[in-house]
């Protein structure tokens, strides 16, 4: 009696049922479903970062079925375990996370693909000074390709 269900959501999609009572902080909450990794963790509710760590989860508006999305910054120490897997998260390949980061440069190099195929099927709307910009973006995204997954 009295205990809530908070899910915990992380950016794979997965979730994990917390459960905790309205009196606890946030900094309980963290302790108890993240041990060592503390200050690793941000947990998000309704958009607003849960910085405070003394504040409870009533002061907060956190109820039954709330759902607090979970991200694990890298920033921290190197010697702090990692979260357990929870499994895969989709096609990705292993050891290949697929975000927002991951997916910018394929969908950079198919804008500039149109870019192209428009330059050379309507090459009456092109100007010089455009087609030379053209040429300076595709030569920058080139580089960003190599360097994004070059590593």
């Amino acid at each position: 009696p009295g205990l809530i269900k908070i899910r915990l959501k992380f950016l794979n999609d997965t979730e994990e049922v917390a459960v905790a009572r309205p009196e606890d902080t946030v900094g309980i909450l963290k302790s108890k479903y993240f041990p060592g990794q503390e200050s690793q963790m941000k947990l998000i509710y309704r958009g607003q970062l849960l910085q405070d760590q003394a504040r409870t989860l009533r002061s907060l508006r956190i109820t039954d079925n709330s759902v607090i999305h979970c991200h694990r910054s890298r920033g921290a120490t190197a010697a702090t375990p990692a979260l357990p897997d929870p499994g895969p998260a989709g096609p990705a390949a292993p050891g290949l996370p697929l975000g927002g980061g991951t997916l910018m440069v394929p969908t950079v190099m198919v804008v500039l693909a149109l870019g192209w195929y428009f330059r050379i099927n309507y090459r009456q709307l092109f100007t010089a000074p455009a087609t030379v910009s053209l040429i300076g973006v595709t030569v920058l995204v080139t580089f960003l390709a190599f360097g994004v997954y070059g590593q």
